[in-house]
């Protein structure tokens, strides 16, 4: 099987690294624009080879692990080289606009929209992680358009690596995501700028920074030329989250100002119910 990583970093890495003790046979190429990502996942192993755009028409599988909004033009062009039997694979944050720019495309059917819910908040060749895929969720959407047989073969990679899927339309897929996913970012990185802001005039506030603190704002040191266009594709649905959060905020508020800490309890202590959730899905 030959396997092609467009965007050999965090999350195309640990897929090559996954499929490699999966599929022993399988051979990975690289391609990436950052030569310097390319020597290093041939240095740390994540690739086998490098490769150039116009050798996708010898791939079985290809993966398009790049920023959102390089990838609605670059998939196109994708679907444009490879031959009828391969499979492309994108991995992308927000699914809407990446469905509808492929949508009329001659070998739709050729095109599988993933979206795996794991990573880190570093990036880079030497961020990829083998397992980082286990036990953890792949959102597919629009499955119906891609061939059955190339379905299986995704099936078969996803649950090899040791994935959990679930089946959604695009747009309830950029939603819903927009709360459990960007949403988390968008908070980690405006904590992160308030206490930086605060520190100017505070100079030892970081070393009274604790656990929970550091893994709050955990997820601000991603990258923001990943984010950024993420946050612009899935505009809409954000914003709406950012009034709920706000409005949410402006609440807590308005109870401490007027010393209502019972209801402050309350407010936490139904929050609490989130422990459960997240116990279910894991």
């Amino acid at each position: 099987m030959k396997v092609y990583i467009i965007g050999t970093g965090l999350i195309g890495g640990s897929f090559a690294l996954d499929i490699q003790q999966e599929y022993p046979e399988a051979v990975i190429y690289g391609v990436d624009l950052n030569a310097q990502h390319i020597k290093e996942a041939l240095e740390c192993g994540v690739i086998h080879e490098e490769a150039s755009f116009e050798d996708l028409q010898n791939a079985d599988v290809v993966f398009l692990t790049i920023p959102v909004d390089v990838a609605l033009s670059v998939l196109p062009k994708v679907l444009d080289i490879i031959q009828d039997n391969a499979l492309v694979i994108d991995v992308g944050s927000t699914k809407q606009r990446i469905c509808e720019v492929v949508k009329e495309h001659p070998k739709r059917r050729n095109f599988l929209a993933a979206h795996p819910i794991a990573g880190t908040e570093f990036s880079g060749p030497k961020a990829a992680l083998r397992g980082l895929y286990k036990q953890k969720t792949n959102i597919i959407c629009e499955v119906e358009k891609t061939a059955f047989k190339l379905q299986e073969k995704a099936l078969d990679i996803f649950s090899k690596i040791g994935m959990r899927i679930r089946y959604m339309d695009a747009v309830s897929h950029d939603k819903h995501i927009a709360y459990v996913s960007h949403l988390s970012h968008i908070s980690s990185f405006m904590l992160g700028k308030t206490v930086i802001d605060k520190e100017k005039n505070e100079r030892d506030i970081f070393d009274m920074a604790g656990s929970g603190f550091e893994s709050t704002v955990r997820l601000a040191k991603s990258s923001p030329a990943m984010w950024t266009p993420i946050f612009e594709q899935n505009k809409e649905n954000i914003v709406e989250t950012l009034d709920e959060y706000i409005g949410n905020l402006k609440q807590f508020k308005k109870l401490m100002e007027e010393h209502k800490f019972d209801q402050v309890f309350e407010e936490m202590q139904q929050t609490n119910h989130i422990s459960t959730i997240l116990k279910g899905i894991k």
